[in-house]
């Protein structure tokens, strides 16, 4: 076989480049034809066989290509259907064969366009997204001062309250959209959240997937241990996996345990969520001095660079432990958030 041919028998033609209606046609109108109407077409083939001696040639825009004597009959409907694979440059192509059931190409790819010289039906190709990076704001990317200390000059001021933005926090940013899917969650009002955001991350915010604020929280009617003029609250990743928010950018259940990592300096807040689905960095205060968490070769964009390469995100957090420790019934305050969730739930404070 010579380059550029293309090797089809007419049991392969007839059985699988067809369209499913062509062969029901047929084969009705075989069932339906009496014996005289038979010895007529089998007439008929014969002397279109021997008409075909020659070897059929298919032509196209750029090149010749040759089709065997089939020896069975094929018609032009299973011409057309070969036609239309778009076998349409033998230069650079190895012999094509097109087996019974499977479509299959050794083409080479054409240097001059880059694009291969045959183009045969593809299955669909759906992207794996990236794991689920979701990411708290204060503490983490920034430290939010109220009121603004007047020995410190703050990088900005919002609603009355200094923002002092974290070293490496834009390098860090970009560092997130690049190895995942990322997402706000803070604890503050949308009203500073928003403001805060566009400050840290300019053009960047477009790449977020959600920004969700206090109003996306679990409220629970208590203050906090560290602030009694703070309220608790739990961020509860069931609310994303479940897509409460119709507009989230993905299907319900495309994120869950395995793929997804909140990054809160706030333990409590994931009191309510599957253990190792988060980790708790230690906060960022503005005086604390030298700060390379989030630069290249930081404790926590190295502890990123490894989860992301991970295969599941819980089992990676269980057996790399960071910052801070989850509340667990050995803490201190447990009594306290036992509390705060038996009176949600309306469970007994005890066991």
């Amino acid at each position: 076989m010579t380059k550029g041919e293309v090797q089809v028998t007419a049991f392969e033609a007839n059985s699988t480049l067809q369209p499913p209606i062509v062969r029901s046609l047929e084969l009705n109108a075989e069932n339906t034809k009496n014996p005289e109407q038979l010895t007529m077409v089998r007439k008929k083939e014969t002397r279109r066989r021997n008409r075909r001696k020659k070897p059929m040639v298919v032509r196209n825009n750029t090149s010749v290509q040759e089709l065997p004597e089939a020896e069975e009959l094929i018609s032009d409907v299973h011409l057309s259907i070969i036609s239309n694979l778009s076998l349409c440059n033998g230069r650079n192509s190895k012999e094509v064969a097109i087996p019974s059931g499977t479509v299959k190409t050794l083409n080479k790819v054409n240097g001059d366009s880059g694009i291969s010289n045959a183009t045969f039906p593809r299955l669909p190709f759906r992207r794996l997204r990236k794991k689920l990076l979701i990411l708290d704001i204060n503490g983490l990317l920034a430290d939010i001062v109220s009121p603004p200390p007047k020995e410190h000059k703050a990088d900005t001021k919002i609603a009355r309250r200094a923002v002092f933005r974290r070293p490496a926090c834009r390098d860090f940013l970009k560092f997130c959209f690049e190895r995942f899917e990322v997402g706000i969650w803070s604890s503050r009002s949308e009203r500073i959240a928003t403001r805060v955001i566009d400050y840290l991350m300019g053009d960047m915010k477009h790449k977020l997937l959600f920004c969700w604020d206090l109003s996306q929280c679990t409220a629970t009617g208590f203050r906090t241990l560290e602030n009694r003029h703070k309220t608790l609250v739990f961020k509860e990743l069931r609310r994303l996996w479940e897509k409460h928010d119709p507009d989230l950018p993905w299907e319900k259940g495309e994120y869950n345990e395995s793929n997804t990592l909140l990054l809160d300096d706030s333990p409590y807040k994931a009191l309510l969520n599957p253990a190792y689905t988060a980790v708790f960095p230690h906060p960022y205060k503005f005086g604390d001095g030298v700060d390379n968490s989030l630069g290249a070769g930081g404790d926590l964009r190295v502890y990123l660079e490894e989860l992301s390469a991970a295969e599941d995100v819980q089992k990676f957090v269980e057996k790399n432990p960071f910052g801070q420790r989850p509340i667990t019934e050995n803490s201190a305050s447990w009594d306290f958030y036992l509390e705060v969730i038996s009176t949600m739930y309306s469970l007994p404070s005890s066991v």
